[in-house]
């Protein structure tokens, strides 16, 4: 463990390197770079574009890179990365190459685990039409088969993060799953026969109608997402309760096949009306960093199921100028309010998720950049050490 006092573990985006899928949809030499170097002020005083230190605009297949990451990170207190998984239709799989490299390059020295990004891709994300350009099928037993046997090359790793001795899975929107809990009864079953004694998994991503599924039936635990899992709470739309007529309804449907059928029918017509030229119009919407920070500190939902979480800042104007950001952000203030998370933190084995390493469109990162150089790296270190 790096510390007493909190094993930080940081969200992990591999979207720095070309495919042809990115190629295809959004031009030739896609990359996350892409966007975070067209980014324009919106108004003064407005820091864009996120610069990385000294315009280090990294390639995720050169493994050096990845060492190096890993080695930084292990130099400010991060335990370990959660990488993003892609894993679609009869297992196509995205942006896999950079996971797949550390997991056969020990050199990368860094406990790791994994997030499955289990949303259908779309062009939503850029301010676009919502026109789906990479579906999610999640099948049956088969396909869960298929994708079980590729996790389990990385749950057998040395570095891989287990708690109790359970692989830990994380699941970005499990509410988007059809037979969830057949699936991840699955998955535990194949986590027995594979010699492990479990599967601890994870929920990442609030939503209003998922939480009578945050439960030991679904989810071991809960991973409060920031800043996301704030603002959901913060605007009651999501509850520990389990009791709402909402969740009822939900877990009525996923437990029956004939139901699924006519749900899974009725998202697809959704999907042909939704994908009609439309687009995410609106304004820019501004948060304070001050604000959401103290909900975090003083947020009253208790639950042993609860993962702390944190982040560093957010501004996806780089993606879509009608997108959100905070104001008031900045090393300091991070510090400060991540000292005293650290300090409540009563998470199982004193877990916090921070978002993130590289979001760099997002504007949620640790890595240094032109402006504050290593100071949120810093920021971590010190809040753990104190």
């Amino acid at each position: 463990m790096n510390s007493e006092k909190a094993k930080v573990i940081a969200f992990y985006l591999p979207q720095y390197h070309c495919i042809p899928e990115n190629d295809k949809w959004w031009g030739k030499g896609f990359t996350e770079w892409t966007n975070t170097k067209k980014a324009v002020p919106l108004f003064e005083g407005h820091y864009q574009p996120k610069t990385p230190l000294n315009q280090n605009y990294y390639n995720l297949l050169d493994p050096s890179v990845m060492r190096e990451q890993a080695k930084l990170a292990k130099e400010y207190k991060i335990y370990g990365f959660c990488y993003y998984h892609y894993w679609f239709k009869n297992g196509k799989k995205l942006l896999e190459k950079p996971i797949e490299n550390m997991l056969n390059d020990k050199e990368v020295d860094i406990p790791f685990c994994l997030s499955w990004a289990n949303e259908n891709w779309s062009r939503r994300w850029d301010g676009g039409k919502n026109e789906v350009i990479m579906p999610q099928d999640y099948g049956d037993k088969k396909e869960w088969k298929k994708h079980f046997d590729y996790l389990l090359s990385f749950f057998k790793d040395d570095r891989y993060i287990k708690i109790d001795g359970k692989p830990l899975l994380v699941i970005y929107k499990p509410q988007l799953i059809p037979r969830l809990g057949k699936m991840l009864d699955y998955f535990r079953e194949r986590a027995l026969c594979a010699g492990f004694p479990g599967l601890v998994l994870m929920s990442q991503h609030p939503s209003w109608i998922t939480d009578k599924r945050y439960n030991k039936k679904y989810f071991d635990y809960i991973i409060k997402f920031e800043p996301f899992f704030t603002y959901s709470t913060m605007n009651k739309c999501i509850s520990l309760e389990g009791n709402s007529f909402n969740n009822r309804i939900w877990n009525i449907i996923n437990e029956n096949e004939v139901l699924l059928k006519i749900l899974e029918i009725g998202k697809k017509i959704r999907d042909v009306f939704s994908n009609m030229d439309k687009s995410d119009a609106g304004s820019l919407t501004i948060k304070d960093y001050d604000e959401y920070w103290n909900y975090i500190l003083d947020n009253k939902i208790r639950s042993d199921l609860l993962i702390s979480g944190a982040f560093t800042d957010w501004d996806n104007t780089a993606r879509k100028v009608n997108g959100m950001m905070f104001q008031g952000a900045s090393p300091e203030k991070f510090e400060r309010y991540l000292s005293k998370l650290v300090i409540n933190n009563q998470s199982k084995d004193k877990l916090v998720f921070i978002n993130a390493w590289n979001e760099w469109a997002e504007g949620a990162y640790l890595e240094p950049d032109e402006k504050f150089g290593y100071s949120y790296l810093e920021a971590v270190k010190r809040a753990l050490i104190k």
